[in-house]
Formats: C-alpha cells, sequence, structure tokens
C-alpha cells in the first residue's frame, strides 16, 4: 500500500524536472529569452504553467520552439510559420511536433537569403548584369522582390549557367521541364513516405525517442533519395543515348 504514494511522488518529481524556466527553455532550444517572448506573444507556443509568479515550460512547449525555429532556419517567414502551427492541433504531443518538424523543414541545409544587389554579386562572386539577373530569375536561382534579391541555395548552378554559351530561351525551357518532372516525383514520393512511414507510425505508440529516431530516419531519407534522383537521371540518360545510338 506504501508503493503508491512512492510513485506518484516519483512521477511528480519527474514532471517537474522536465519543467524549464523561460530562461531555460530559450538556452536548450539556442535561441535568446527576447526571442522566445516574441513567440510567444505571437502565439508560436501555449502559455506557460504558473506556479507562484514563475512560468514554467514542458516539453511540448520546447517542441513547439524546435519547430518555429527549423522553420525559421530554413528561409520560412513568421507568417508562413504562424499559418503552420495554426493547422496543428492544439493538444498535438512531442512526437507529433517533432514529426511536423522532420516533414515540414527544407530538404537544403541552406536557407533561402535576401540579399540587395551588392551583396548578390559578392555571394555570386561576381559582376551581375541585368541580363545575368534575368538568368537566374528564370532558371529558379533567385527571386526578385523589389529591390532585393531572394538567393535561392542553388545559386552557384545559375552563375555557372551565366558562362555557358546556350539560348536564354533553351535555357528555361530546360527549367521548366526540370521543375514540371521533379515536382510531380516529390508529390509521389511523399505520398508514399506518408503512406507507408508516417501514418503507421502514427497509429503505434510511440515515445519521444521514437519520434527524435524517426525525424532522424526522415532525414537521411532525405539524403538518399537525392542521391537515388541523380543517379536514376545519369541511369535514364544513358539509356536514352544507347537507344539514340541503336536507331543510327
Amino acid at each position: 500500500m506504501s508503493a503508491a504514494p512512492d510513485e506518484n511522488e516519483a512521477d511528480q518529481a519527474e514532471g517537474s524536472a522536465a519543467l524549464l524556466t523561460i530562461d531555460e527553455l530559450a538556452a536548450a532550444v539556442g535561441t535568446t529569452v527576447r526571442t522566445t517572448r516574441y513567440y510567444a506573444s505571437l502565439g508560436l507556443i501555449p502559455p506557460p504553467e504558473r506556479r507562484g509568479r514563475i512560468a514554467y515550460y514542458g516539453p511540448v512547449h520546447r517542441a513547439r520552439l524546435e519547430l518555429v525555429r527549423a522553420l525559421q532556419d530554413h528561409g520560412f517567414t513568421l507568417q508562413a510559420i504562424e499559418r503552420t502551427l495554426a493547422a496543428v492541433p492544439e493538444d498535438a504531443g512531442v512526437e507529433d511536433l517533432a514529426l511536423q518538424r522532420a516533414m515540414l523543414t527544407s530538404w537544403t541545409s541552406e536557407p533561402p537569403a535576401r540579399l540587395s544587389h551588392r551583396q548578390l554579386e559578392k555571394k555570386a562572386g561576381r559582376r551581375l548584369s541585368d541580363a545575368d539577373l534575368d538568368l537566374l530569375a528564370r532558371v529558379g536561382s533567385i527571386e526578385v522582390h523589389d529591390d532585393e534579391y531572394v538567393a535561392m541555395p542553388y545559386l552557384h548552378v545559375g552563375v555557372q549557367l551565366l558562362d555557358v554559351d546556350v539560348p536564354l530561351e533553351s535555357l528555361g525551357l530546360a527549367e521548366e521541364a526540370i521543375r514540371r518532372h521533379m515536382e510531380s516525383l516529390a508529390d509521389e514520393l511523399t505520398t508514399i513516405l506518408h503512406a507507408q512511414v508516417l501514418e503507421p507510425f502514427r497509429r503505434s505508440q510511440s515515445s519521444p525517442q521514437d519520434a527524435a529516431r524517426l525525424e532522424q530516419t526522415v532525414a537521411q531519407l532525405r539524403r538518399l533519395t537525392l542521391e537515388a534522383v541523380v543517379s536514376g537521371f545519369q541511369r535514364a540518360a544513358n539509356a536514352v543515348i544507347t537507344r539514340s545510338l541503336s536507331r543510327d
């Protein structure tokens, strides 16, 4: 009969140990207290648990803040983050939030960068004429917003195309073909990932450790998928060359 109070006391102690002050929460996620307060004022993380005059934050607060940081680090605007989190159920647990982070964060390691013309030229390592900027925008290496430019992670690919002696129209057609087929491939692969990996995970009983392992698995799948796409295109191109030589 005496074991129950001891177990309750242990559970309470474990729950208290998981609680963080705002200073500890900011340090754990790698942000500042001021930024954390700002995110809270926007409703991006729920209100804290108050004990007396002190506010405490639990694992769900940390998971939501980590999701916000991950999205922002990958180029999402605060408006986009607000819309994304508005679609996440209020009662979402640590596992669901880790799953959201795994699915919503970018496949690129470097987020887009908003730059002035001079900063863009510095990043490109060369002077950029209006014709150069037109080509970079046409192939998707930059986006033009008034007097600023958003440089994509693959800017270097577009910069190298500036020295290729191919008509702009041809490059534009090639970029459109690549984008069309890649979007279709991405849609199909995402559907497979949802059906075969994520939905079974949601239906199973899982722990925060399981969610962390799943996030690592998704990251590894992304890397392997990119390598498979490159390898698959090489095989397909070689097959086209072989068929062409056979017809000749």
